[in-house]
């Protein structure tokens, strides 16, 4: 299970994230309202879908990190999960915002104003999101927490669609083409459908009790075969995930003969080696006698 520390240090990530955002949505739309610029407020919109995402990250975090009890036995972890869907959907609603209102733009243009102060709003945006979402997804990696992940995703697509922002305002600076920033806002929007989408894959697949990834998989299954002999075998392995907690379920065939306490033993070395290779995994191994196994 995650430790204390680690789940002080998402808490404290997730919150950073809920400061950067609410500063930035301020200097967006006070560019944008000030300068009329559709893909400055759209950039606005996007980092209110942010802020949202940040503040249920920052509660799925909290409530993940609650122990099992009796109605959760298995833990709390896949209220991350819930928080990533959720983010997922949230990005869906702001990009068909943000078309929604570039096409109104393209149909009825209005001429752009501060385009020097809305280049440097963009830039400082993408500046801070990008050393904020390189935080996030240090701890993401560290904690294996998909909720901060999903943040730090939206960040990460921040950083990208703030820069294409900041260098189309340039270019209409240049050649005075003003058609050019709600063009720039669908793009934006369209990268963000596209990483929404793999957000919300991820965040899914372990809702439906979906196996680890094979490469996990192959280093459980490689680990069981190095503490059994010859006349041991295995069957029935099952692994899912919970938030960051891997679950990991197997029979272990021995031999008749063998004392409970050999067979103890070797569960325990068995566990002991997967939990050196797979952080935040836990594993449990049912024993049969050999005779009465059914292999596979």
């Amino acid at each position: 299970m995650i430790t204390a520390i680690s789940q002080h240090k998402k808490i404290k990530t997730a919150r950073l994230s809920i400061f950067s955002n609410t500063f930035l949505i301020i200097i967006k739309l006070a560019a944008g309202l000030i300068g009329g610029s559709v893909s400055i407020i759209s950039e606005a919109i996007h980092s209110s879908m942010d802020l949202m995402a940040a503040i249920i990250a920052f509660f799925s975090v909290k409530i993940s990190g609650l122990p099992p009890d009796k109605e959760h036995p298995y833990g709390h972890g896949k209220f991350e999960n819930v928080s990533g869907i959720i983010e997922a959907l949230l990005i869906f609603v702001a990009a068909g915002w943000i078309i929604y209102e570039a096409i109104t733009k393209i149909i009825a243009p209005k001429p752009i104003d501060s385009l020097g102060i809305g280049s440097l709003v963009m830039f400082v945006s993408a500046t801070i999101n990008f050393f904020i979402s390189r935080r996030l997804y240090k701890v993401a990696k560290q904690t294996d927490s998909i909720a901060l992940e999903a943040d730090a995703l939206h960040l990460k697509t921040d950083v990208y669609t703030s820069l294409g922002v900041s260098i189309g305002l340039a270019l209409i600076w240049i050649t005075n083409l003003t058609f050019l920033d709600p063009i720039i806002a669908i793009l934006v929007a369209l990268l963000i459908l596209k990483e929404s989408f793999a957000l919300l894959k991820k965040a899914y697949s372990p809702l439906l009790d979906t196996q680890l990834p094979e490469d996990e998989i192959a280093i459980i299954e490689n680990t069981i075969h190095h503490h059994l002999s010859p006349e041991m075998s295995y069957h029935m392995l099952r692994t899912r995930k919970s938030g960051h907690t891997r679950y990991v379920d197997l029979h272990l065939e021995v031999p008749g003969n063998l004392s409970v306490i050999d067979s103890h033993n070797i569960c325990d070395s068995i566990e002991e080696d997967i939990k050196n290779k797979l952080n935040h995994i836990e594993v449990y191994i049912h024993i049969e006698p050999l005779e009465q196994g059914e292999k596979i």
